[in-house]
């Protein structure tokens, strides 16, 4: 079956299924297992006796094997699902799906909103502190609730619309490539002691791979602005993402968050506090509303659910396009 109906139906199936903890509870999901591998390599290769030109050279041949072995079980998958017939066919969906992630990011960011809602500050840091690694204790309720509007976006562009993206483009070994790459980045892409030369690989390569898929997040979120708020919104979160992007300190996050501070009409990014320390950055929007609370939050899961529908959509016009 063509790539764009085997994603169809994985967006749908993600949509209304999501992961099923039971039997992540029984089995390692696909990305831990891609976590284990690159940990291993980390442990394995990047030594910190060696200089940085050492390091980042087996940086990049790390990476490099990660992702030639994933594309390579992608491309065995493949082979073996197209000798099953319609079998195949819905093992490839079900594949696909647990490489998206709508459902879980909606329950997720949905529970920052019934943490503020029910329990308050305290209810709101518990729930934002599973899906952001600032300090919770740091955070009041517009803090929270922009932090978890930012992870909304952020995550729409590398944790749905890059995977379907990929798949499309490359199918299977695309898609487990790109999950390897981005899971790199998330464990070793990181400026710290340890990582900044053995991690500089995967971290660039990471940002190229995130490049168009950010781009086309930020047109989805404001055609979806469009849908719940109208065309003024829809206008504010094209041209923030054009104006306003650049500010992030990722090449690629500030497209999503951008275009979300648009549509909802707030500021977004600006300092932060990690691990104690906090960071300086650009405001996104600085204009904007700087207080924000639960009904924000719903108002951009209102957005975020559009966007994924803009997706579907998208994904169809492909079908279409390839018949």
């Amino acid at each position: 079956m063509d790539h764009a109906a085997v994603l169809l139906i994985a967006l749908i199936a993600d949509r209304v299924i999501g992961d099923p903890d039971w039997l992540w509870r029984r089995i390692s999901h696909p990305v831990v297992v891609f976590g284990h591998a690159i940990g291993w390599a980390d442990r394995r290769f990047n030594r910190s006796s060696d200089p940085g030109s050492a390091r980042r050279r087996k940086g990049l041949l790390s990476i490099a094997g990660l992702l030639l072995a994933a594309a390579v079980c992608g491309w065995a998958l493949g082979r073996l699902f197209d000798s099953l017939g319609v079998a195949g066919t819905m093992l490839e969906v079900l594949v696909v799906a647990v490489f998206l992630a709508q459902k879980s990011l909606a329950d997720h960011v949905a529970a920052v909103a019934d943490g503020l809602r029910e329990n308050g500050l305290t209810g709101g840091r518990k729930a934002v502190s599973m899906i952001v690694g600032r300090d919770p204790e740091a955070l009041d309720q517009a803090g929270i609730s922009r932090a978890a509007i930012e992870s909304l976006a952020e995550n729409f562009s590398d944790g749905i619309v890059a995977p379907a993206l990929w798949y499309l483009v490359l199918g299977l070994p695309g898609l487990l490539a790109y999950k390897m790459l981005n899971t790199a980045d998330s464990m070793i892409g990181h400026l710290n002691e340890r990582h900044r030369d053995f991690g500089r690989a995967a971290a660039k390569l990471d940002d190229v791979a995130n490049w168009p898929a950010a781009r086309l997040a930020a047109l989805l979120i404001a055609a979806a602005a469009g849908m719940v708020k109208g065309r003024p919104a829809m206008r504010r979160a094209a041209g923030l993402a054009l104006t306003d992007s650049g500010l992030h300190r990722s090449p690629n996050a500030g497209w999503p968050e951008a275009a979300m501070a648009g549509a909802l009409g707030l500021a977004l990014a600006g300092p932060r506090q990690y691990g104690g320390e906090l960071v300086m950055e650009a405001s996104l929007n600085g204009s904007g509303r700087k207080q924000a609370g639960a009904g924000d939050i719903v108002d951009a899961l209102m957005i975020f659910r559009r966007a994924c529908d803009c997706l579907a959509l998208t994904t169809v016009l492909a079908f279409l396009v390839a018949f």
